[in-house]
């Protein structure tokens, strides 16, 4: 059984040796996430060529998604590291600080000064600290310690219930986003997108960068989840980055929110990634927590297209393990989710000639029981809108175009497979396509599989044309 659930998994100083690589290839990784706030463009450019190469060699499908740092909401450095901060103690974020201690410390965000007041709730290092804020002067806001702990260098800022106005797209992140564009990256992830706009103003960068990847908004600021539906529809799939949001909207509210979002994103024909402490433990241990599995398997029965592990591959000691464990746990749910097309085909309003073929293959594929789904596409969308409903069938997705094919690499119960397109007769195309998923053991004579394809050929958005065909039966084009 092949797995529907596509893993992202990010590369570090624990993953850039080429043999780690390789295992984490061979161990099921379909997406590889290059951290940009950390490492240079040289470290990304070694990792991104070290990774096609041994992607290559292994003749797997793997994306590579540049994900920008946003910007750095976060305290400057103390004298010694960290400071100790006790519950009552008065501590202060001064603008003007260059080293910290225990009553104060410097701010990489100066504007913070800007965005909070008397009664404002700030919340450090993932909530771990909590300050209430007492009085805001020119340079310094005076807070108390509601509950302390270890506070260290650059750990990050949040204001409870959001309201920071930092933007988007900092000067470090456009020049991150022109880097990406010589990688030829397959996809872009933005940082605290707070609007429509901000996705907006991310994809103008990227195609004057002249990149066509795929844009993903991570939704991670309260702000993020009122413009929501906005948002989605600026970009082209959006990741529930749930270590910021939970900090924001409070670690309660999370659940039902990665639900709305996933389903959301799914109605209106977007990708989904489930990130953040999905392994956590794993960092340290080689087996996972009996809660991380069932976050990873609740994740895939939401509907995710993927699913992301950060420190988990980029600094922990089991990172092939990890891959290894979230693969097994992805197949394992796969196998019970609920295939509700019927019910999903209610609602749905077709106005496209290539979207209803896609709709009218997956409706087929489910209840005549084919072996496989074949799309013949160039620009990915049909494979993208067949993949949006679970048919209980898997889609190969057939390309001659080598952009398309990484991308088609993040998008659930899609495999993607390199196809030349040797004619542009309908016919001898469908031949070649059968014969290639005889030729990579995924059906054999006598199968039944459905058949998607565009006429005039090689036009983008041009599928019209569906064929129910059973495998080895008919005579060859002429």
């Amino acid at each position: 059984m092949q797995r529907s659930t596509k893993i992202v998994a990010t590369l570090g100083p624990a993953s850039s040796d080429e043999t780690v690589l390789r295992r984490l290839v061979q161990a099921g990784i379909d997406i590889v996430r290059l951290n940009f706030s950390h490492g240079s463009a040289a470290d990304h450019a070694a990792r991104v060529d070290l990774l096609r190469k041994v992607a290559s060699e292994s003749g797997r499908t793997v994306g590579i998604m540049a994900d920008l740092q946003g910007p750095k909401i976060r305290v400057g450095r103390f004298d010694g590291g960290k400071a100790e901060l006790a519950a009552g103690d008065t501590f202060i974020l001064d603008a003007a600080c260059k080293l910290g201690n225990r009553e104060r410390v410097g701010l990489d965000y100066p504007e913070l000064i800007d965005d909070v007041e008397a009664g404002t709730v700030l919340l450090l290092d993932d909530g771990r600290i909590i300050l209430d804020v007492l009085e805001v002067h020119a340079e310094q806001v005076v807070t108390k310690v509601r509950c302390g702990g270890t506070l260290s260098d650059k750990k990050g800022i949040n204001r409870q219930g959001g309201g920071l106005t930092a933007p988007a797209l900092t000067a470090k992140d456009r020049q991150d986003i022109r880097t990406a564009a010589d990688l030829k990256v397959d996809f872009v992830a933005v940082s605290f997108p707070k609007s429509g706009d901000d996705m907006r103003q991310a994809r103008k960068l990227l195609s004057r960068a002249g990149s066509d990847a795929l844009l993903i908004a991570k939704i991670e600021r309260a702000e993020a989840i009122v413009a929501l539906e906005e948002i989605i529809e600026a970009s082209d799939g959006i990741m529930v980055a749930r270590g910021d949001l939970a900090v924001e909207v409070g670690d309660a509210a999370v659940p039902a929110l990665q639900k709305k979002m996933i389903r959301v994103a799914r109605e209106k024909n977007r990708l989904t990634i489930t990130a953040t402490q999905m392994m956590e433990s794993m960092i340290s241990s080689p087996v996972p927590t009996r809660a991380e599995v069932s976050d990873v398997a609740n994740a895939v029965l939401d509907g995710t297209d993927a699913v992301m592990l950060s420190a988990e591959t980029a600094s922990g000691k089991y990172p092939v393990e990890t891959v290894e464990s979230m693969a097994r746990v992805c197949l394992e749910a796969e196998k019970s989710a609920e295939v509700t097309l019927d019910r999903e085909f209610l609602d749905r309003i077709f106005t496209r000639i290539d979207q209803s073929i896609a709709m009218a293959a997956i409706w087929t594929a489910h209840h005549l029981k084919v072996k496989a789904i074949a799309a013949l596409t160039q620009s990915g969308s049909t494979a993208l809108w067949m993949s949006r409903l679970n048919s209980g069938v898997p889609i190969y997705a057939l390309t001659p175009e080598i952009r398309t094919r990484y991308k088609m690499a993040m998008y659930r119960d899609v495999f993607p497979l390199l196809m030349k397109q040797k004619h542009v007769d309908r016919d001898r195309l469908l031949w070649d396509a059968e014969n290639l998923l005889i030729e990579q053991g995924i059906v054999e004579p006598g199968d039944l599989i459905v058949l998607t394809i565009g006429e005039p050929i090689g036009a983008s958005g041009g599928t019209n044309t569906l064929k129910i065909v059973e495998v080895g039966q008919g005579p060859k084009p002429k």
